[in-house]
């Protein structure tokens, strides 16, 4: 039964039933239309404490704008939210001078910039947008056909005319490698200087470099920068790096009349890239992967796309309905000893957006082998994303109040784990069958898992989550999960909309959840957001840092401490 701490945090039991006879719904469209902009950093309230150990610069991304006032007096309207004119975010939090006090007196300033200024610009002139790229922006067809004769739009190049910001990296290898640096890249983690480039990333082959202090848009990039093959149009907005070493690991997808996977590696110490494998299989919609120790993990889930809509123009338009009768394939890729594609593994249908983490053990059958296991975010079908369009999140709008009457306590999402028996050590053609383990909080959807980073490639045991219980159209808490007993723990406020919930360990710690969790909240109430850090250990609240207006509903974010490695791509 999970615990709630409700607006005093004080810990009572309760479920999502009793829970939801309290809780009125509540417009939110202030967190989907943020016009707040704050281009200069300013100091926001703390109230309550935040530990000098969280000191560093905390960094957020995703949609902002859904809507724009056009030049012809007409409102344009996106449609999905993965289409959200991007807004990026940087919360620094500063230590305390006195470190005999190392709660009080931790600071905490706010700067933001909209960082598809051009391309909104280019949509207010034009009162529509360029298609040629979307997720699920839906066509008027009589605007489609007349739009040369409807309006001036010429698409202007550069960096603040694209719309990437669904993730975020931080000093990513091969795009700041230094040819004086004799093959080798100087220290990158050091005090204050550690942040030598950022970069926004999305699932289309496409990054966009932000100044890491005003997060203005500078240049931009493509997996083409880290190797000539890497041209395809589709990669995982959420790449792996490995928690030692740093190399960063993805996937690129050409597709065609033969579809062409290619996993990769690039090292952090040289920035040169290594392709471990390349394969022909079904194109599939990824939007990230796993990694263990000595391989890298791509299931291709059941988010089947059609070859010939991908390059219509809207991409969601591209992705097939979960056909139950075709399993989940999971290709297991050598990472260490140039043995390319080992071995794939087959489970019943599902869909994922989101993969915690993966480790290897000793198999339980022959303990001289080795088994994966994997834990993700499973949901039963890609009906996920039809609901994420604004039609469905925006709570005053008549399909998302007859959704919510209507849907339940959850969205048939949980944390669930794999297991896939007896890795081979020579490639092995015959798929193999992998299992489910166990799966856990179906009753509150979980979604954006984040855990520990330094436990990747290791077993972990707890995850981090937002939670979606009925009680709101997007997220209404976040929750823990012990995986080891199935235990959970949820925090969550009346009408606070919470965001990913972001881990920063406890440099003195000695668990794996000793540190705290930072995560960006809307108050419904207020109608301004706040940046909560919450006890990873119980959930309670710490403190809050006041922003002076509205912080959209994000998708992802990173941070960076001021000593010590950033939290990487986990």
């Amino acid at each position: 039964m999970p615990v709630l701490l409700g607006d005093t945090n004080t810990a009572v039991a309760s479920n999502s039933k009793n829970v939801k006879e309290h809780w009125n719904n509540w417009p939110n469209e202030k967190g989907f239309d943020p016009k707040y902009e704050q281009l200069t950093p300013v100091e926001l309230r703390v109230t309550g404490q935040i530990p000098a150990y969280a000191a560093g610069v905390l960094y957020r991304t995703g949609p902002g704008r859904s809507q724009l006032q056009t030049d012809h007096g007409n409102l344009f309207q996106l449609s999905h939210w993965f289409d959200g004119f991007t807004q990026t975010h940087r919360f620094q939090i500063i230590a305390p001078d006195d470190a005999e006090s190392p709660w009080v007196g931790t600071r905490v300033f706010y700067n933001s910039r909209f960082s598809s200024d051009q391309l909104m610009k280019n949509v207010q002139k034009a009162g529509t947008r360029d298609f040629s790229r979307s997720f699920g922006q839906k066509r008027d067809p009589c605007k489609a056909l007349y739009s040369k004769a409807q309006s001036e739009f010429v698409p202007s190049k550069g960096p603040s005319s694209t719309n990437v910001g669904v993730t975020l990296s931080v000093n990513m290898p091969g795009l700041d490698f230094d040819d004086d640096d004799d093959g080798k890249l100087p220290d990158r983690w050091t005090g204050s200087n550690s942040i030598r480039n950022l970069y926004a990333k999305t699932d289309y082959n496409e990054f966009k470099q932000l100044d890491p202090e005003t997060l203005e848009p500078i240049a931009q990039a493509s997996q083409r920068n880290f190797h000539p093959e890497l041209a395809g149009p589709l990669v995982a907005s959420h790449p792996r790096s490995d928690p030692v070493t740093g190399d960063v690991f993805n996937f690129n997808l050409e597709i065609g009349a033969t579809s062409t996977y290619r996993v990769f590696q690039v090292s952090a110490s040289t920035g040169k890239t290594k392709i471990l494998a390349r394969f022909s299989a079904i194109p599939v919609y990824i939007h990230s992967l796993l990694l263990t120790e000595d391989f890298v993990i791509l299931c291709l889930w059941n988010s089947h796309l059609d070859p010939l809509k991908v390059a219509d123009g809207v991409f969601k338009e591209s992705i097939m309905p979960t056909d139950p009768s075709k399993p989940a394939t999971w290709y297991v890729i050598d990472r260490k000893n140039d043995k390319g594609l080992i071995a794939t593994y087959e489970t019943p249908a599902f869909f994922c957006f989101h993969t915690i983490n993966a480790w290897q053990e000793p198999s339980k059958e022959d303990p001289s082998k080795i088994d994966i296991v994997a834990d993700l975010v499973r949901t039963d079908s890609v009906a996920i994303i039809d609901l994420l369009g604004y039609e469905f999140i925006k709570s005053s709008l008549p399909k998302a109040k007859e959704y919510m009457a209507n849907r339940g306590v959850d969205l048939n999402s949980t944390i669930t784990r794999f297991h896939l028996p007896n890795i081979p050590q020579e490639t092995t053609l015959e798929p193999k069958k992998a299992s489910v383990e166990w799966s856990a909080c179906k009753e509150m959807a979980p979604e954006l898992p984040t855990m520990n980073p330094s436990f990747g490639t290791r077993k972990h045991q707890y995850v981090y989550a937002t939670a979606s219980r009925g009680e709101a159209t997007l997220t209404d808490g976040l929750m823990k999960l012990n995986c080891d007993t199935q235990d959970t723990q949820l925090w969550s406020r009346h009408a606070h909309t919470p965001g990913e919930p972001i881990f920063v360990a406890d440099p003195n710690g000695t668990s794996e959840d000793d540190g705290v969790l930072l995560s960006v909240v809307l108050d419904g109430v207020q109608g301004t957001s706040y940046l909560l850090c919450l006890d990873a250990r119980d959930m309670k609240e710490l403190g809050q840092a006041h922003v002076n207006g509205v912080v959209g509903f994000g998708f992802h974010g990173q941070h960076v401490p001021t000593t010590g490695l950033p939290t990487g791509d986990y």
